[in-house]
């Protein structure tokens, strides 16, 4: 059975200084996002065991154990390659008419998915997604790393809001650490994701 691994990331630590430290990115990705690939693994070889042997009284607690640690895996891996420490600005061509059409345009995509991730109760993200039946942007609020999202949303820009992301360097100021985000933003990344999405 194939493991689930740890990307690299395709930046330093340092990079993304000073809107995010060396400090809390090492930890961050060494740490919290490697606790995750380790969770998603050993809860598979759980249900299997569990499978082999025919015992499934605990089968709802893995499969939720297996969906927190697999969905905090994707949308880590996300996360590093939407961030680039050359981002900034704003989209350009189809993402940006797309922003324009489905979310009134840059500034008030920017304001609600700001919001979205601030106000995020307890750990989360603020997710930017592609929904396909209704052909269009979403932006909507991940409880944990899996709950309150609609199931085919295809995530194009993750916003990270445990606070393993932000408090050493804001405390508990997180507006100021959702704010520097948009300093990093790689929308080369986002805007291939979308082509993609859309395209699928």
């Amino acid at each position: 059975m194939a493991n689930y691994t740890l990307p690299d990331l395709p930046y330093d630590y340092a990079a993304l200084e000073p809107a995010i430290t060396g400090e809390i990115l090492e930890l961050h990705h060494a740490k919290h996002h490697a606790a995750y690939v380790k969770g998603a693994n050993d809860t598979l070889e759980q249900i299997a065991e569990a499978r082999d042997k025919e015992q499934f009284g605990g089968l709802v607690g893995l499969e939720k154990t297996y969906a927190f640690n697999l969905s905090g895996h994707v949308l880590h891996s996300i996360f590093w390659q939407n961030l680039s420490p050359d981002g900034g600005d704003r989209p350009d061509g189809a993402l940006r008419d797309a922003i324009d059409e489905h979310l009134g345009g840059f500034e008030a995509f920017k304001k609600q998915l700001s919001a979205a991730t601030a106000s995020v109760q307890g750990s989360g993200w603020g997710v930017l997604g592609w929904e396909p039946l209704g052909k269009r942007l979403v932006v909507e609020q991940v409880y944990d790393h899996h709950g309150n999202v609609g199931q085919n949303v295809t995530p194009l820009l993750v916003f990270d809001a445990w606070e393993h992301a932000y408090y050493l360097q804001y405390r508990n100021v997180r507006p100021d650490y959702v704010q520097k985000l948009w300093d990093l933003v790689n929308w080369e990344d986002v805007a291939n994701r979308y082509a993609v999405a859309v395209s699928s």
